[in-house]
């Protein structure tokens, strides 16, 4: 097969363009591709609602952590325990540092949230989730995430 470079009349397998030349200009006509849209209208929104909803059961599911460490020592040092695979976390110097439960509590985020979206996933995936639905439990776990944060509602919660 041969092809022509514009411009210089030269011939030849020898001057194909290079395939990072094809690569760039597919790159370059990437947006394009987006702006037309899909053909078929999704029906289905159940995979995004498991997506979304199951961030906020992760976030809702940190704040409870955090309560349970707060309120017992013993808990704190476990909970302290599961985040020590987060570099950082018992770090001994004092120049660095040491997160402490903190690292507990991402990974039982991280839990929460990745074992939620499976479950999610699983019940969702062939249905269709309405909008308000789906904004109703976002906005509602994120509230109280939020609200469990504020010490007037929970006085043995420690100030600093």
């Amino acid at each position: 097969m041969t092809s022509t470079r514009q411009g210089s009349g030269l011939q030849g397998p020898a001057l194909q363009e290079p395939a990072y030349g094809r690569a760039w200009r597919k790159i370059k006509q990437f947006p394009k591709g987006l702006s037309q849209g899909s053909d078929v209208t999704p029906t289905d929104s159940g995979v995004a609602a498991a997506a979304f909803v199951s961030a906020a059961i992760g976030c809702f599911a940190m704040m409870v952590v955090h309560h349970l460490a707060d309120t017992s020592k013993a808990r704190e040092a476990f909970i302290a325990k599961l985040g020590a695979w987060i570099p950082g976390s018992q770090n001994p110097s004092k120049l660095w540092g040491n997160i402490g439960s903190y690292t507990g509590k991402e990974t039982m985020l991280l839990v929460g949230w990745l074992v939620s979206w499976a479950i999610l996933h699983q019940l969702w995936k062939n249905k269709h989730i309405k909008s308000k639905t789906i904004f109703f439990w976002i906005f509602s776990l994120m509230i109280a995430a939020t609200a469990m944060c504020w010490h007037p509602l929970f006085p043995y919660m420690p100030l600093t």
